[in-house]
């Protein structure tokens, strides 16, 4: 799951139970629809990236320095998880939102795609939810 800055979540993805979890950075960047500004021209991406310590590979922050975003990853072995601990709650927050939803804390459903529904289900009305807030 990848989300802005209040939490609310701008993708989602479903990946096997045993694969890294640093796999999933890249097709989830380019999943981020576009960001409509009310001045100028519409921004592609965030200009931010907050991720824990097993995102940081010297491929990864190339890449996304490449999209014209600014990595902010721990470094392994030399910052503490503290630091990003300020932030980290919020993606946390986020995941709780959406296994709030009864049908996805556990995984009933055979085939991936059907899972991936439901998620996407529950993003839509976390969003719809969070945004309606906003606005009254």
């Amino acid at each position: 799951m990848l989300s802005e800055a209040r939490g609310i979540p701008l993708a989602v993805a479903v990946s096997a139970a045993n694969t890294h979890d640093s796999l999933a950075l890249k097709p989830l960047i380019r999943g981020i629809p576009a960001i409509r500004s009310r001045r100028g021209p519409r921004r592609r991406r965030p200009g931010k990236l907050r991720a824990d310590k097993a995102y940081f590979s010297a491929d990864h922050l190339a890449w996304l320095r490449e999209r014209g975003l600014i990595p902010r990853i721990a470094r392994p072995g030399i910052e503490s998880s503290e630091r990003l601990g300020r932030h980290r709650w919020k993606i946390e927050r986020s995941i709780a939102w959406l296994f709030g939803y009864r049908r996805l804390t556990v995984r009933y459903e055979r085939k991936g795609s059907h899972f991936l529904a439901f998620l996407g289900l529950a993003a839509a009305l976390t969003c719809y939810k969070k945004l309606a807030k906003l606005t009254t």
